[in-house]
């Protein structure tokens, strides 16, 4: 039997299971993976946070460095985000440049991170117009099993929560302290198979899926931003729902988020 007939016996399949409330791994519609993340794990940065769904793993790394701000924003610091798609972490993944998946990964992360103003950019400020905090957040991704952004967010924000910055590594100050974060951002990811919307899809689902939307909540309560993928449709009311979903789940996720040692 050919990988192409297997493949679509297997979409099948889901298809099916979704129509009835139910999923391969035995969860319902509404129900996440186990969540961990491990703040932390990588010593030499200056913040980092393993986040795992399931068996979708995501590395963070945080590193604060200085530089100088853009000559439009003199009196703001400096954020950049990335996200590595390493090869050995999933088949589907190819070494070389940027691929489309890592770069909607870290625009998705990034565009939840500053529209929910998770980090007051003014405060990088050292000496305004001439030296910032540059602040790049690095995610690479150790395992893929599916739902790459909710995994990528959470380690992202994680790492965050528990970065300092080096104000005595680079002599702009006599001590490090921790990096302030305002708000807390989190992504919930959801996928269409049939006529079904179910949360935190695995890998196979997001191959079934007829249409994929990730919104990012934070603390208050506000949608701080959206994201469209896949090809396939949701109705205003499946927004709704979704959007309902997301806020209950945002909740919980962001506890574990903020949770740990700083």
């Amino acid at each position: 039997m050919s990988e192409e007939v297997t493949a679509e016996i297997l979409m099948t399949h889901i298809l099916d299971l979704a129509a009835e409330g139910k999923r391969m791994d035995g969860r319902g519609p509404d129900e996440y993976r186990a969540v961990s993340v491990e703040p932390g794990f990588v010593a030499t940065a200056d913040g980092s946070a393993l986040a795992r769904v399931g068996n979708t793993t995501v590395l963070a790394g945080i590193k604060l460095e200085p530089g100088k701000p853009f000559p439009d924003t003199p009196n703001a610091g400096v954020l950049t985000t990335n996200a590595e798609l390493i090869p050995l972490s999933s088949p589907t993944f190819e070494p070389g440049p940027p691929q489309p998946g890592a770069i909607e990964v870290s625009r998705v992360v990034d565009r939840a991170i500053r529209a929910a103003d998770t980090l007051d950019l003014t405060r990088l400020v050292v000496t305004p117009g001439e030296k910032t905090w540059v602040c790049y957040v690095d995610m690479h991704v150790l395992d893929h099993a599916g739902n790459l952004i909710d995994a990528a967010s959470l380690a992202a924000l994680t790492a965050l929560s528990h970065a300092t910055v080096p104000a005595k590594r680079f002599e702009v100050g006599d001590a490090d302290y921790p990096l302030e974060v305002q708000h807390y951002p989190v992504e919930c990811t959801f996928v269409r198979l049939g006529d079904t919307i179910v949360v935190d899809p695995t890998f196979e689902e997001e191959q079934a899926a007829q249409g994929r939307l990730t919104v990012a909540t934070d603390e208050n309560g506000r949608i701080v931003a959206m994201q469209k993928g896949l090809v396939g449709a949701f109705s205003p009311d499946d927004v709704k729902e979704v959007v309902r979903r997301a806020l209950v789940h945002g909740d919980r996720l962001r506890a574990i988020a903020k949770g740990g040692p700083r």
